[in-house]
């Protein structure tokens, strides 16, 4: 197995923590390493570095390298500019050797937390078992904890196959509230986690067929990389899920239970940190005093809060950033603000 770790993105919903130059795949959420890292371990032993690509940006290249020594170099693959995850995908499968293409590649993302590596090893490998044996397209959907709106769903078919192999009838974009809690509750839905395996020749055959602009233009990079910076950034914009597995008439899904998060925001975050007696959870120097329910990080010097409830607060050494733990996933805003403004010393 050949596995494509995706870890280009920017993770702007953790600012200030999260920068261009250091996003949220390469920061240490959680533990002491940082996801990117994190992404690499948990596939030991199925997966050694030796069989691992990273697509990242060239910005991003030099501390993808650092934070990954034992990859390949040849194998960090650095996109002249970021034009969405189908063409990251394509370019990343065809730019293997042939010998690479023809066996099974696991696509994951470099910047999720998954809290059982062993659950999601045994997920893995199963699935590369079945794409082997069988030459499909497989997703692997993660089992719903709660009603979450902030994440895609895959409908299933009913009725299990061998292995407890799923049918995925449909991609569902993220649900109202109202939706999110019929999905759950009929046990006919698992969360979209963005996990793809695949035989690589396959995939390549499937890019052709539904996405022959794509598909010709990876081609067109592939006879001439000198022209590499030009012809990628003609390559269509498009998401793999919007670009392949929606237009796929077959997809399978193997669930997948195994403290899986997206860690989408300061929220999420806070959902698996350790909290204290009263609910609040945090990283660094930090004193909360008559205060409920918060999330609190400092990487620079003391962060003390006082009679707050409910907030996130981050302190870096250059910005602070306070708000609603329920509005985490609008900092969005506050990057388009400063970007309005010209701050792109603090983005």
């Amino acid at each position: 197995m050949q596995a494509l770790i995706l870890a280009g993105g920017s993770g702007t919903r953790f600012w200030p923590l999260s920068r261009k130059r250091s996003p949220k795949q390469l920061l240490a959420l959680e533990g002491e390493r940082s996801l990117l890292r994190d992404t690499l371990e948990r596939l030991r032993p199925l997966v050694g570095p030796e069989s691992v690509w990273v697509c990242t940006t060239e910005a991003l290249g030099e501390r993808v390298r650092a934070e990954l020594p034992e990859v390949p170099p040849e194998q960090i693959l650095l996109e002249p500019e970021g034009r969405n995850t189908a063409p990251a995908i394509g370019w990343s499968v065809r730019s293997m050797p042939e010998a690479a293409r023809r066996g099974v590649v696991a696509v994951l993302p470099a910047d999720h937390r998954v809290g059982d590596a062993a659950a999601f090893r045994d997920t893995l490998e199963r699935a590369g078992r079945i794409v082997e044996r069988e030459d499909r397209v497989m997703t692997l959907g993660v089992t719903p904890r709660w009603a979450e709106t902030g994440y895609g769903y895959l409908e299933l078919a009913p009725g299990a196959g061998p292995e407890g192999v799923r049918r995925v009838r449909r991609f569902v974009e993220k649900p109202t509230p109202e939706n999110a809690a019929r999905f759950v509750a009929s046990g006919d839905y698992l969360w979209n986690a963005g996990i793809f395996l695949f035989r690589g020749a396959t995939f390549l055959e499937v890019l052709a067929r539904l996405q022959p602009e794509l598909a010709a233009g990876l081609e067109e990079i592939a006879a001439a990389p000198g022209r590499r910076r030009e012809l990628y950034a003609r390559l269509p914009s498009d998401s793999i899920d919007y670009a392949v597995m929606e237009r796929l008439d077959a997809i399978s899904t193997l669930p997948l239970d195994c403290g899986w998060s997206d860690l989408g925001s300061w929220e999420a975050l806070a959902e698996v940190l350790p909290p204290d007696a009263q609910g609040n959870t945090g990283r660094g120097e930090v004193v909360a005093v008559d205060a409920r329910d918060n999330l609190l990080v400092s990487d620079s010097g003391t962060l003390a809060v006082l009679g707050v409830e409910g907030l996130v607060v981050v302190r870096t050494g250059d910005a602070v950033l306070v708000c609603p733990k329920a509005r985490s996933q609008e900092v969005r805003k506050i990057i388009a603000e400063l970007a309005a403004r010209g701050r792109g010393d603090l983005l």
